[in-house]
């Protein structure tokens, strides 16, 4: 189990007695060195270690005993209680694991004297200042010390590594040690429990079992000293150390730390914030560019540059080879698997990785202020790409091609990725990590554990656990490039040949016990050698003895010792062969060793006497097998050039550089076996049964033959040099790539196997592309020729030779009339592609650039078939023309763009993007992309692709949705479709340049060619947009992404998604909008008065005087007002603006509510928050009144006990809630429902519970909410679609004043300082209303002003009052601005996030935003007073970020504690977080799923319940606490069924869950192993039910096809398929123990299957004798189709738990009834009517009670099965889908999409 999981982190805490738990007293698990004794202090009154002598490294206390052990403690905190003894030296040594497995060693000590610090080890000072001691106080040396090391911080600000685990601790002499604690919690040492309770903010005392003691009335600090180090993040690295002491001690001794941490580059903090949101919400230290004033409006002055981190640039000149190689990759199958406990938050993956895909790197950017550039965003899903297969072999060298243990499955480099490829399915395995090509592998005798290494100085070695590709450890090796690597057969002891810096052969050997274990590999011995190394082993039968063979040479190994010694065998006559493999062989007498050499010689040799036995020669003849004795002299002809072998038990497999692979017994008679090669044979392998030899050629090919069935199967083929071009073929699913190897190949896309290959020895390939509609390819060669040719007949059908120059591009038309090429001379051809064989049309010269090289993005045509570009005439142009003429249409100068400033810009490469609206993207050399008008050639916008390389290669998705650019080795995918600032996502994979880029024809997969061919997944559903339209633009659909943290379609629709925006807000060019102000309601209305305003665009004030009288009758009625209608709405791309979620069902009406007292059932409690809304979540902490909202319900909860209570009233789903400032009134909001025109506000009382007033006026939504300071007035908001902003007075409850706005309004704000004043942001302004009552009078003054142009053309979406007169905004570029409200203008603006902020909040001198990009930030913002004050000239940097969390979705709603230090916050993925910045940690207060609920299953005692969602995820939550535990997420996929296995007899403690997966898998999850035990794959189709037997031995699954599937979990065997309800999807599956009751059939169980179509069948099994019969089959009779509802309930069925022999049943039929059949009657027994169809049904194993939901109506029904009575109840905002009764009858959990309502059964 990795480090850090939940099981290894909940026994830890809260905190861990280091001592106590290891048992030092007893020196078992500990070690002790030199004077170590146990003495009793008088300070402490307690006994102590006491270490101390002369010198340090030899006195000392060590825990755990060995340095191959480890502690495996994960504590953030380590607490060291010692004291130094006077006037001597001591020495505390820590080792710490980080998660890349390294050993970093932590040093503090009072003899170092300078801070120093390396790759693996940290040296602090610890230096005592002297000074005037207090009387009665000991000096330094005398006083008890808590020394609170930051384990966390100290790898992260020093190092720029993260914490895994503390592995060893040595305390060395001279000191006094107490004791050593762990904890993840920040103790204060000097609180007591009573001070604890009443600090604010809160502080956490120390345990008593750690506290020093203090004599009564005396001072902690007076006594003892308090050391935290690093100190709290809030400072400077610089003040990264401080004391916690009194002011009394200023004057004294005073111990300090003097560290200065390396100030590291922009990339690596960009790696560290990646590494940070890798593993969940954790803080960070990232710093952000400085902010810097802004000048006031009326004010013109210069711009000033912005300090950046890193340099002037910004960037960093290191490599980001160095960044990627620390990374850690694990391959990928979409599995996670997450457990909750307090802030803990660990994942385990199926096969792989996590949330950052492998392959992936996150790029970040910093923009200046002021410039017109546009931010990055991020998209989901994240990430959008998935490595699903590679297309090659080999790299650095071809002889690396293993045989998994099982035969099953070999192993092999392609270049930088390592392939695991099933034999028999052809399916891949991805291990991704390396930055640069493999050069060996090795696996170890069971198959556990692979061993890998990569080219580039200096080696990287990475260990993987084979089973689970994840890498357990990535170290460093002493030579420059591991050319061989040999496991031991137990994979304890690994070694490494290679070539040192100086050329000297160098062997390594390395311990891998430990890894896996939470260890690293550690090296054993490191030995130069003198002779040449080609090939090197460990015998598999003694891991102490190696052999080695090379130039002149054989010799073998032995460790001992410690060291490595090697002896040469004697070779006689053979001293001066070239020895190229060896292999070992057990036999009878021994086991032998077996070396071939390039001459043809085989050697045996005795090992033991270390002397050749037998030496034979190996001759090429007509007749293969000849043989020459052993005394053959050399002189008899060249022998076979062998370069590899391998040994079974019975033959000798050779490979040699003729190309054939031999098979030969091992007396060499006769050759058995022989396969002829297209090149030179590089390895053989023989598989562990010996049945199959694997052989790899230096060519490139991988492929093995089968000895039984003698046939030679090829696996791989590959280009044998790099690949230039790609194309892809729509209608046989082909694509066609071209090489450095004079080679065009044509591949199969589904089995990446090569279908034919064209080689061209004379000229080489330059381009390809394949006709549209035609079985023909075209390819352009370096001799200027372009042939076409026949993928039917594989033959050139014409070639074309008027080019002189090397093709550069070649083009065909999407509509397959067209064929464009152009060369390196400059000319561009036009062909006639319409008929088999091509003619030329047209030829001009001197059009193209002839500095082009050859790129597929050279010349492009666009998708309407119109339009042809290319770079030329020169490289600072790009030339459109007409298609069917080549009229020039259009020239682009790109250095008249200034894209770059100074420099000189040049065209690099052109793509099309879809029409409308005609783009043309241009990537130049100054790293940018511009997007142009295809049409006028002007600038649209331009992306900004960061050095070091130019974009060659371009590719658009063909919805428009992503944009597709390489430079280097990296891919980016640009979010294209974002207008406002597309962001990217990078990955990287390909060891050399990415040549070419291209999308699959059905969009869904992706290409990268260069040393090999990658194919990508898209993990993005494709869209159905209109022709030629672009996400984004009119008539596009939404958006809809998939993926980890992504929301389905109904959320996504709503806005609620989180995703950036799509469009840039363009400033106005009209005349100004009008305001219209209503201070009553229209008069022919409620007889109010209405007065146009005309205020945008205008300096000064307008006012407005109403007349005070009321029209609405007060009291505990209803209030409602209504008004004109403005224009239509237009949907907002701001994520701030509430959309409700789509539902189908109504509300209920006419049902049978129970009398209050009569109640069956009562609403216990509600699992999920609703991330859909916003603001709706409120918190006091000072009362402790907490609530937020789920559907249509508020929830006020008690965070101590967890007790809920329920506000229902509302008809539909809640958009916002508001808290009075006296926390006595609640208002919430929810939009308009079927059955009235208006939303409804509901007015609460918090201490009673109970609705005081309904209002309503506004028409779509209510976006926010907001009381005035003095709690008198409350203001409301509309959408986007209302534009309404209504003011109510709190005493009467009447409207007082009503605003028809001109354009939306995102956020609105009370001044705390000033009741009369109200701020509102939207687009290019901020607007403050300026409210003024005199008697029944109400004053309106409207001050509006515009944004600054240094900040930019952006929208403000949020808003909050600091400190007089300040005023905090958010914009959707990621910016805050600071305004001055009294002097009107704004003078502060920094780059805060990378996405649209949402959330801003602000006391004293801290400021926390919130954004889109899912992360909260906290500011430090105590110098901006001092800088309004300075004026526009003020430049200051006091502006800081002092911690950063990155949550799971995007932040809508939080709320915090006035000193800011703890708070909660609510995200779109439906989870509330509680946050404390003072230890940067959150902690999940209440979770739920995202999508719908599809199953809820319980334990069998009913401890635990398990909840399965169409987002993927199966969850696992307590029934008594409702908290979430467990969480196993499948990425892409939708969980559709769930099953709880029934108690076994063998293994009671055992508990698995089975879940069924839209892509037909099922998956078995161990719930105390917290693990998935095992997959299976029995059904084609989604499945859609899923039940254990009733011994748990059996798994019974249905799918949408209608085929049930028996399975057993034990073995992943499906050993019957039942196919009788085929053609109709099964609905549901029950499994009972067969009590009673004889039904004509044998069998110890009873199950049924209902499908689709209102079919039930119910049998008999004996599963374990392999018996199934049919019992019953019940039929139907469906509706006419007139009374079908559009969407058809599922057919329910389920045995009666109170008679087995009864069947419930419901669904479809001719009326709405739940129908009792008696299977020994065989018929009918009863029916009780229903009001609608069932779509959900449970039956208590209690009481005669049945639960049911229906398909159209927002009602639950509980049915008294015994009298017939029914009583509906309402809770869900939506048709209840799901009900199901705990198995004590106690509980029924109810789900309405994905709201999970549990409730208390009365009576059961």
């Amino acid at each position: 189990m990795p480090w850090g999981t939940t099981a290894e982190k909940m026994w830890q805490q809260p905190f861990l007695n280091v001592f106590r738990h290891f048992k030092v007293d007893e020196w078992k698990r500990s070690s002790k060195e030199g004077d170590v004794a146990v003495v009793t202090d008088k300070t402490l009154k307690c006994t102590v270690y006491r270490v101390r002598g002369p010198v340090s490294a030899g006195n000392y206390i060590q825990l755990p005993k060995t340095s191959t052990q480890s502690l495996g403690l994960t504590g953030r905190y380590l607490y060291v209680l010692f004291r130094p003894l006077p006037a001597k030296h001591f020495v505390i040594h820590l080792d710490l694991c980080t998660e890349g497995s390294q050993v970093i060693r932590v040093s503090f000590s009072n003899f170092f004297k300078e801070f120093k610090s390396t790759a693996t080890w940290l040296q602090f000072p610890f230096i005592c200042e002297t000074g005037t001691p207090r009387k009665d106080v000991g000096s330094p040396g005398a006083r008890w010390t808590c020394l609170q090391l930051d384990l966390h911080d100290i790898l992260l600000v020093y190092l720029n590594r993260r914490y895994s685990h503390l592995k060893s601790i040595r305390l060395c002499a001279s000191l006094l040690v107490r004791n050593l604690y762990t904890s993840d919690l920040c103790f204060d040492p000097a609180v007591t429990v009573a001070e604890a309770r009443c600090a604010k903010p809160p502080i956490t005392p120390i345990p008593r079992e750690m506290a020093f003691p203090v004599p009564k009335g005396e001072s902690w600090h007076d006594h003892y000293v308090h050391i935290r180090f690093p100190s709290d993040s809030s400072k400077t690295p610089s003040e990264a150390v401080q004391k916690s002491c009194s002011p009394s001690e200023a004057a004294g001794p005073v111990l300090r730390l003097l560290p200065h941490p390396a100030a590291f580059s922009k990339p690596v903090q960009d790696s560290l914030a990646l590494m940070v949101q890798k593993h969940g919400p954790t803080a960070s230290r990232q710093a952000l560019p400085v902010p810097r004033p802004l000048p006031e409006v009326s004010v013109s002055c210069e711009r000033s540059e912005v300090s950046s981190v890193g340099g002037p640039s910004g960037r960093s000149q290191e490599p980001l080879a160095w960044v990627e190689a620390t990374d850690k990759h694990v391959a990928s199958d979409s599995l996670h698997v997450s457990v909750y406990q307090t802030t803990m938050e660990p994942t385990a993956p199926e096969d792989a990785s996590p949330q950052e895909s492998p392959g992936r790197k996150q790029n970040q950017q910093e923009v200046a202020l002021g410039k017109n550039r546009f931010q990055q965003r991020s998209f989901l899903p994240d990430p959008v790409l998935r490595l699903k297969g590679v297309i090659g072999f080999g790299g650095h060298s071809t002889k690396w091609a293993l045989w998994t243990r099982d035969g099953a499955a070999v192993v092999y480099p392609c270049h930088a990725v390592i392939v695991v490829l099933c034999v028999n399915t052809r399916e891949q395995r991805l291990f991704l990590g390396h930055t640069d090509k493999v050069s060996a592998l090795a696996l170890d005798g069971s198959g556990s554990l692979l061993a890998s290494a990569q080219a580039r100085p200096h080696s990287m070695l990475r260990l993987w656990d084979f089973q689970t590709g994840e890498c357990l450890s990535l170290f460093q090796s002493p030579v420059h490039t591991v050319c061989s690597l040999s496991f031991s057969d137990s994979g304890e002891v690994l070694c490494g040949v290679g070539k040192d810096r100086h050329g000297r052969m160098t062997v390594v050997v390395w311990g891998t016990a430990q890894v896996g274990r939470g260890g690293e590999a550690v090296i054993l011995t490191k030995v130069h050698s003198d002779v040449d190394i080609q090939a090197f082993e460990v015998a598999f039968f003694d891991e102490t003895r190696m052999a080695s063979c090379g130039r002149g040479s054989v010799r073998l190994w032995r460790l001992r010792g410690g060291g490595l010694r090697s002896c040469p065998v004697d070779l006689g006559e053979h001293h001066a062969l070239e020895f190229t493999d060896l292999a070992f062989r057990q036999a009878q007498d021994g086991h032998t060793l077996y070396v071939c050499s390039r001459s043809g010689h085989i050697l045996e040799i005795d090992h033991q006497r270390m002397a050749v036995r037998c030496a034979r020669r190996l001759l090429p003849t007509r007749t293969p097998g000849g043989l020459l004795p052993q005394k053959q002299t050399f002189s008899s002809g060249p022998g076979i050039a062998i370069s590899s072998l391998s040994i079974s038990q019975a033959k000798c497999a050779v490979g040699s550089e003729d190309g054939y692979l031999r098979l030969w017994p091992l007396d060499f008679s006769s050759v058995l076996l022989e396969a002829e090669h297209e090149g030179p044979i590089s390895s053989v392998c023989v598989s562990p049964d010996g049945l199959r030899v694997l052989s790899t050629t230096s060519s490139g090919h991988l492929g093995f033959l089968d000895i039984l069935s003698r046939e030679y199967s090829m696996l791989v083929r590959s280009h044998a040099a790099p690949v230039l071009a790609v194309a892809t073929e729509c209608s046989r699913g082909q694509l066609a790539t071209v090489s450095q190897d004079h080679t065009v190949r044509i591949w199969d896309l589904a089995t990446l196997q090569q279908l034919y290959d064209f080689a061209s020895p004379e000229e080489a390939p330059c381009a390809v592309a394949f006709h549209p509609t035609q079985p023909t390819f075209f390819c352009g060669f370096s001799s200027g020729a372009v042939r076409s040719f026949s993928l039917e007949t594989t033959k050139v059908l014409v070639e074309h030779r008027c080019h002189r120059g090397a093709i550069t591009g070649l083009a065909a038309s999407p509509d397959g009339s067209l064929l464009f090429s152009s060369c390196s001379r400059g000319s561009l051809a036009q062909y006639h592609s319409s008929a088999p064989q091509c003619r030329i049309l047209r030829v001009t010269a001197n059009v193209v650039c002839q500095e082009a090289c050859p790129s597929p993005s050279a010349l492009v045509v666009s998708g309407d078939s119109h339009l042809l570009a290319f770079v030329g005439p020169s490289k600072y142009t790009v030339t459109v023309m007409d298609t069917t003429s080549l009229d020039e249409l259009l020239r682009v100068d790109i250095r008249t763009l200034d894209l770059a400033g100074s420099r000189l810009d040049s065209a690099v490469a052109v793509c099309f993007g879809p029409a409308p609206p005609g783009h043309l993207l241009v990537s130049t050399s100054s790293n940018m992309v511009a997007v142009v008008d295809a049409t006028s050639g002007r600038l649209v916008r331009e992306l900004s692709c960061v050095p070091p390389a130019a974009c060659s290669v371009l590719a658009l998705s063909g919805d428009g949705r992503f944009l597709l650019t390489a430079a280097d080795r990296a891919i980016k995918v640009w979010d294209y479709s974002a207008q406002a600032g597309p962001g990217c996502q990078v990955y990287i994979g390909h060891s050399e340049p990415v040549r070419a880029v291209a999308f699959t024809p059905d969009q869904q997969q992706l290409l990268s060619v260069g040393d090999a061919i990658f194919l990508w997944d898209v993990l993005a559903p494709s869209e159905k947009s209109p022709p030629g339209s672009v996400q984004g633009s009119p008539g596009a659909p939404t958006t809809c992404e998939a993926g980890l943290g992504t929301r389905q379609l109904e959320d996504t629709v709503s806005g609620a998604s989180g995703l950036p925006r799509q469009q840039v807000p363009m400033p106005s060019q009209a005349s100004p909008p009008w305001l219209d102000i209503c201070a009553r309601p229209p008069k022919d209305h409620d007889g109010g008065l209405r007065t146009d305003l005309a205020a945008p665009g205008r300096q000064g004030m307008v006012t407005y005087r109403t007349n005070g009288e009321s029209k609405t009758p007060a009291g505990p009625g209803a209030c409602s007002t209504g008004r004109a209608r403005a224009q239509p709405p237009t949907r907002q791309d701001s994520y701030r603006h509430f959309t409700a979620r789509y539902k189908a069902s109504l509300l209920s009406k006419g049902l049978s509510f129970p009398a209050v007292g009569d109640e069956r059932l009562h609403l216990k409690a509600v699992m999920g928050y609703n991330g859909n809304g916003r603001a709706n979540l409120v918190w006091r902490p000072d009362t402790g009144f907490f609530a937020y909202t789920c559907g249509h319900l508020v929830v006020v909860e008690d965070l101590h006990s967890g007790v809920q209570q329920h506000w229902l009233g509302h008809p539909e789903e809640i958009s916002t809630l508001a808290l009075s400032h006296n926390a006595q009134v609640l208002a919430s909001a929810s939009g308009r429902s079927s059955t009235a025109s208006r939303c409804q506000i509901r007015i609460w009382d918090v201490p009673g519970g109970s609705c005081r007033q309904l209002l309503s006026h506004h028409d779509t939504a209510v976006q926010a909410l907001a009381f005035s300071p003095d709690d008198r007035l409350l203001v409301t908001l509309g959408d986007y679609g209302d534009r309404t902003l209504a003011l109510w007075s709190m005493a009467t409850y009447e409207l007082v004043s009503s605003t028809c706005l001109p354009e939306p309004v995102y956020g609105m704000a009370f001044n705390p300082w000033d009741a009369g004043e109200l701020a509102c942001v939207g687009q290019g302004a901020v607007t403050l209303w300026l409210l003024q009552q005199r008697g029944g009078d109400v004053s309106l003054q409207v001050h509006r002003k515009p944004i600054p142009e240094e900040v930019g053309g952006c929208e403000l979406t949020s808003l909050c009052y600091g400190t007089t007169p300040l005023l905090y905004c958010g914009s959707s570029a990621g910016q805050v601005c600071v305004w001055d409200v009294c002097a009107g203008c704004c003078f502060l603006a920094w780059e805060a996030d990378d996405g649209e902020i949402g959330v801003l909040l602000c006391s004293g001198a801290r400021l926390v935003s919130g954004s889109n990009t899912r992360r909260l930030r906290l500011w430090a913002v105590g110098a901006v007073p001092e800088l309004r004050r300075k004026g526009s000239g003020a430049r200051s940097s006091s502006v800081f970020m002092e911690r950063e969390l990155t949550l799971d979705g995007a932040v809508v709603s939080a709320v915090f504690h006035e000193s800011m230090d703890m708070g909660v916050v609510g995200t779109t993925a439906g989870t509330l977080w509680y946050v404390s910045w003072a230890e940067g940690t959150s902690t999940r207060l209440v979770s739920g799923h995202q999508s719908k609920v599809n199953e809820v299953v319980f334990s069998p005692s009913e401890s635990h319940c398990a909840t399965c969602s169409d987002d993927g995820s199966v969850r696992v939550w307590s029934v008594a606490s409702m908290e979430l535990l467990i969480q196993f997420q499948v990425l892409s996929q939708s969980c559709l069924c769930l099953s709880w296995s029934p108690p076994s007899c063998e293994c009671p403690e055992q508990q698995w869950v089975a879940a069924g997966y839209s892509d037909g898998t099922l998956r078995l999850f161990s719930i105390p192993l917290i693990a998935m035990e095992l997959k299976m794959h029995p059904h084609s189709a989604a499945l859609t039910a899923i039940a254990f037997s009733a011994d748990g031995h059996t798994i019974l699954s249905g799918d949408r096809d209608g085929l049930v599937a028996v399975s057993r979990p034990r073995t992943g065997m499906t050993f019957r398929v039942l196919s009788d309800h085929r053609g109709a999807p099964i609905c549901t599956i029950q499994s009972t123990r067969r009590e009673y009751g004889d039904f004509g059939a044998e069998g110890v169980d009873l199950w049924l299957a209902a499908s689709g179509d209102q079919q039930v069948s119910v049998w008999a099994s004996n599963w374990l004798q392999d018996c199934c019969e049919l019992v019953d089959w019940l039929s139907f009779p469906a509706p006419a189709l007139t009374e079908v509802p559009s969407c058809l309930p599922p057919s329910l069925a389920a045995f009666c738990p109170w008679d087995e022999a009864l069947l419930v049943c419901a669904g479809l039929s001719v009326h709405h009834e739940v129908v009792f059949y008696s299977l020994c009657q065989k018929q009918v027994i009863e029916k009780i009517p229903l009001p609608f169809f069932a779509v959900s049904m449970s039956l208590s194993p209690g009481a005669h009670l049945m639960a049911i939901g229906f398909s159209a109506e927002r009602v639950l029904r509980l049915v008294d099965c015994t009298s017939g009575a029914v009583q509906d109840f309402a809770g869900h905002d939506d048709s209840v889908q799901l009900c199901r009764f705990a198995p004590s009858a106690r509980l029924l959990f109810t789900a309405a999409h994905n709201e999970i309502l549990v409730w208390e059964v009365t009576g059961h």
